[in-house]
């Protein structure tokens, strides 16, 4: 499914930002559009964080196919 895909690369994009934030102090995110408060930096948080929270239904999705498998 394509959703899926884009939004597991949002969230991989999302990982590598908190990454550089967490060893470098450095918001890539932020500095792209001018400061965490910026409208276009919180579009890109909030995003993300959909993404993130779509990804959780794939840890479900994929365990169903694992026990449809075993019947």
């Amino acid at each position: 499914m394509i959703m899926d895909r884009i939004a597991l690369l949002l969230t991989v994009i999302g990982a590598l930002n908190w990454g550089s934030v967490g060893l470098f102090r450095f918001d890539l995110v932020a500095w792209i559009f001018g400061g965490q408060t910026a409208l276009g930096s919180r579009i890109v948080y909030t995003v993300v964080a959909l993404a993130g929270i779509w990804c959780i239904s794939l840890l479900f999705r994929a365990r169903e196919r694992f026990h449809a498998m075993d019947e």
